[in-house]
């Protein structure tokens, strides 16, 4: 992590307004999803992609898959998964359109 000498205050709603620098140098837009995660001493955010986990499930699912030894099971497998993914990235692009509409 950079340290950037920014403090922000939270608002009466919980609200922190990340600055306009930052958000231009990270590619963060108005209605961008953030992902927020807690640890020992903090709170990181980040822009959130649900594509990511998506690909992730799909990826342990490949991997799970190596140790199948009936080939045409594995690709019948591999094939709904791969349908699966792409039609879970439309889904999720559309929503994020939705999104980014209603945010503006």
């Amino acid at each position: 992590m950079k340290a950037t000498g920014v403090v922000r205050k939270l608002d009466e709603l919980g609200r922190i307004v990340l600055p306009m620098e930052i958000r231009r140098n990270l590619g963060i837009k108005v209605g961008d999803p953030m992902e927020i995660f807690t640890t020992e001493d903090g709170i990181v955010i980040k822009r959130y992609d649900a594509v990511d986990d998506v690909l992730s499930v799909a990826q342990r699912l490949t991997e799970m898959l190596d140790n199948e030894k009936n080939p045409e099971y594995k690709k019948e497998i591999l094939d709904k998964v791969g349908a699966y993914v792409e039609a879970a990235k439309k889904e999720i692009r559309k929503k994020e359109k939705l999104c980014k509409g209603v945010a503006r």
